[in-house]
């Protein structure tokens, strides 16, 4: 081919080729900020424990209504757990409510709580669990833990975090 067989300009696909261009480095550029603002406000890169945040949300949210049927569903992720309650007699009901109530981690009533962040903990990638840090009556933070694979909960975690 030569010069003189060269194809005719076409301003659309030109246009086209550019605009392409533009919208993939305008893309890449809003994933690296999402993913860095994502870990820097403490909700996982991409914000990939906004997830474990509210199931955690939901639960104290259930404990300071006084439903510890429910709250029972979101610790063990069984909503239905009444069908089948065998499943937990070495951890029942009555036990998760005194553990809640009587000796519960704040030594209060839960009136109030905050999810203030989360870390991915455990090996892999993203970790096999989350811990989430929830300050409980504006005055005492607590540390849940939320096992990514069945998504049950478990108190204390395995360890407290530190902010940064």
């Amino acid at each position: 081919m030569s010069l003189m067989d060269a194809p005719e300009y076409d301003p659309k696909r030109e246009m086209l080729v550019r605009n392409i261009s533009i919208a993939s480095v305008a893309t890449l550029f809003l994933l690296v900020i999402l993913t860095v603002a994502g870990y820097i406000a403490g909700h996982g890169w991409l914000f990939t424990n906004l997830g474990y945040e509210h199931r955690v949300d939901l639960f104290f949210n259930a404990l300071e209504q006084r439903d510890y049927s429910k709250a029972f569903g979101i610790y063990n992720n069984d909503p239905d757990w009444k069908q089948h309650p065998q499943r937990y007699a070495d951890y029942p009901l009555n036990k998760f409510t005194e553990d809640w109530t009587t000796y519960s981690p704040v030594h209060d009533p839960i009136y109030a709580h905050h999810v203030d962040f989360s870390k991915s903990d455990g090996s892999g990638t993203f970790g096999t669990g989350i811990i989430v840090a929830v300050n409980v009556n504006n005055k005492k933070e607590i540390f849940m833990y939320v096992v990514r694979a069945d998504k049950t909960m478990t108190w204390p975690a395995p360890h407290e975090l530190k902010r940064f």
